[in-house]
């Protein structure tokens, strides 16, 4: 897993490293090149095999967050009802990176929440690109991310490990993070606690995220509303229009995406005293508890957030 470009599968990268292939994909990290969950079978000399899935980002060009957590929710619990388990679950992250952006914080907190405690010794957090990388500076960045970005989850068990782009560390990073199978917490939500995607910790990660979106929307259209009837020039008024129009638009968007991962009030009511996963820590738990009391209280006291036509029609009749 990982962000896109991060060297899952791009040309003469991991997972080609692995197999042996060497097919043209993605376009220099622009584009997303994996546009579902991809399996890949290979054996070693000594006649062992492995199956590599490698995951779409969740940053993709093309998709939402929820479009690409229901493609992989929908690979992972399928396998685990065939009662297959994940031997390993490698992370990548581009150690040419100069900073973690916001894309790349938010692709790491939902692999996060999606791995759960219980597979954390699994996880190998691995940098990729290496052979283009300014040496001094990809050491310092790999401290950081150790020291830093990456310190929680290395505390908990992961490990960290560099590939350098060659058929041989590929492999190692491979049999290094094999060990005993484990259900991702992903899984155990779905099959074992019987939740819905929505309802379950990742998905719940992004309906904040749109929460927090819909809202920077919602303030964009109410600045550019004001500066629209402020404005004497007639060309410049225009052109705050189109915008307008454009996060109008967005703002619809994320307001359906928002409806589609909403939880019913009695549903929320209920998952506060359902069945816990076993990879959530009692820590982790009282937190999700906490979150559904609050919405919850949240519930009691606030009405459903209107549509956007249902707001637009508000405020014209207020008008």
């Amino acid at each position: 897993m990982g962000p896109t470009g991060s060297g899952k599968s791009n040309a003469s990268d991991f997972i080609n490293k692995l197999t042996g292939s060497k097919e043209e994909t993605g376009a220099n990290g622009l584009k997303s090149c994996t546009q579902d969950v991809r399996e890949f079978r290979v054996s070693t000399p000594d006649g062992r095999k492995y199956v590599i899935a490698d995951t779409p980002g969740f940053d993709d060009t093309t998709r939402s967050d929820r479009d690409i957590l229901r493609l992989i929710a929908d690979w992972l619990e399928k396998r685990y009802r065939w009662h297959v388990k994940l031997s390993g679950i490698i992370y990548m992250h581009r150690i040419t990176d100069n900073r973690v952006s916001g894309s790349v914080c938010k692709n790491f907190d939902l692999f996060n929440r999606l791995c759960g405690d219980g597979a954390v010794k699994r996880i190998r957090l691995v940098t990729s690109m290496w052979d283009i990388a300014n040496m001094s500076a990809a050491r310092r960045r790999a401290s950081e991310l150790q020291a830093s970005f990456w310190k929680p989850l290395i505390d908990e068990g992961a490990q960290y490990r560099e590939f350098q782009n060659t058929r041989e560390s590929a492999w190692g990073i491979i049999r290094d993070a094999i060990g005993e199978s484990k259900a991702v917490l992903l899984q155990e939500e779905l099959v074992d606690a019987k939740r819905r995607l929505n309802e379950t910790s990742a998905a719940q990660a992004i309906y904040s995220r749109f929460q927090r979106l819909l809202k920077e929307q919602r303030d964009s259209l109410e600045q550019l509303a004001e500066e629209a009837k402020s404005q004497q020039d007639p060309v410049l008024a225009r052109e705050l229009e189109e915008e307008s129009r454009k996060i109008e638009a967005q703002l619809q968007k994320t307001w359906e995406q928002m409806e589609q991962m909403k939880i019913p009030f009695l549903r929320r009511l209920f998952l506060i005293f359902s069945k816990k996963p076993r990879s959530v820590s009692t820590l982790s738990w009282t937190c999700v508890i906490a979150a559904y009391i609050d919405s919850f209280s949240q519930h009691v006291i606030e009405v459903d957030i209107p549509s956007p036509e249902e707001e637009n029609v508000n405020t014209y009749a207020a008008r």
